[in-house]
Order: C-alpha cells, then structure tokens, then sequence
C-alpha cells in the first residue's frame, strides 16, 4: 500500500508488527525535487507503544494479514475485559492497557465490536465510531440563557465523563463519538 493512501484508523505493518495509524500530517516541500513528507503517530498493536514514523512520497508499506472477526463484551473482571467471538463461540480476555481507550464505551449488549486476529491471536478491538450512552449523573440544567451554552461534565453508565450540552438531563441516552470522546447528540435508542 502506498504511503499517501495511509489515512487514521488504516491497520499496517511496520517492522513486521501490526500497527494502528492514528494520525497522519501531510507535509508538502517548498523545494523544487523534494518528496511529500507523510508523518505518522501510529500504535503498535502487539506492544501497545506510540511511534512517530516518517515516510517519502513513493514508500510503501504492506497491509498485516488481519481478520476481523464479530465479538461480544461479556464482562470485566479486575483489569481484564471478557468477550465472545461470535462465529465458534470461545471467550478471550484482552488486559486493560491493551484497551483502555475504548473501556470506557463497553457495555452489555454493545452490537459492532469486532476484534482483531493476527496469527491466530486477538491483539486489540475495534469498537464502532459512535456508541448511545445513557447519562448516569450530571448537574441541573442551568437557568442561564447566555447567547453561548456552556457544557457540563456528564458520568456515562460506564463511569465515563463526557461534556455535553446543558440541557442534557441525567436519565438521558447520548450518542458519544468513540474516537474523539465527543458529544454528538442525544439519542432516542435505549441502551437499558
């Protein structure tokens, strides 16, 4: 795959370990001759460490051998995350630094989750790009009617926090932007 068809949440190999690009900034050179720089923060799956990498216009990088494969989040117990794969039915259990990010939006009956093979082992999750949440507990509604409506901090079910609009009310289910932790609206489903 060439380096200029990278883009966030593409899975690659670098140095012969499966790796999830997070970030990637152009840089376009002022020189005449000079190659486009393709900057990017990516996370090596089996390791869990950050890298910055560096590649030129015309590098190309080779696509790991993934399968994804449907899930369901079972349970946590201590730092553990229980799941069930979803085509033979066995259970794995990936540890808390491998899924920290993505804790905080797993919840029973969570539909979308698939994991990540690579040489017959689950080395990470992917969790859909938004989630509806219900609102354990916020502060009131304010009674202000400022021209600019201040968020609040809201606990999801899972002990999340979010900020969202004021007139969110605890009871309330949200949709939450798994990537960016972001509010995105409220929601009508419910998560119960």
């Amino acid at each position: 795959m060439d380096v200029s068809e990278c883009k966030r949440g593409l899975l690659v190999e670098i140095e012969s370990a499966p790796c999830l690009i997070e970030q990637v900034t152009v840089q376009t050179p002022s020189a005449r001759g000079a190659s486009t720089l393709y900057k990017m923060r990516i996370k090596n799956l089996k390791t869990g460490q950050r890298l910055d990498k560096t590649f030129r216009s015309g590098d190309s990088l080779p696509e790991p051998n993934f399968e994804k494969r449907p899930v369901q989040y079972l349970y946590q117990d201590g730092n553990n995350f229980y799941f069930m794969d979803m085509k033979d039915y066995s259970q794995f259990s990936l540890p808390l630094e491998k899924i920290e990010e993505q804790s905080g939006y797993l919840y029973d009956a969570l539909e979308g989750i698939l994991s990540l093979v690579y040489n017959e082992q689950v080395i990470a999750i992917e969790i859909p790009s938004s989630v509806d949440m219900q609102v354990e507990d916020c502060p009131p509604s304010g009674t202000s009617k400022s021209a600019t409506p201040r968020p609040k901090e809201a606990r999801l079910k899972t002990g999340k926090t979010v900020l969202v609009p004021d007139y969110i009310e605890a009871g309330e289910t949200v949709r939450i932007d798994t990537r960016s932790g972001e509010f995105i609206s409220r929601s009508g489903r419910s998560t119960r």
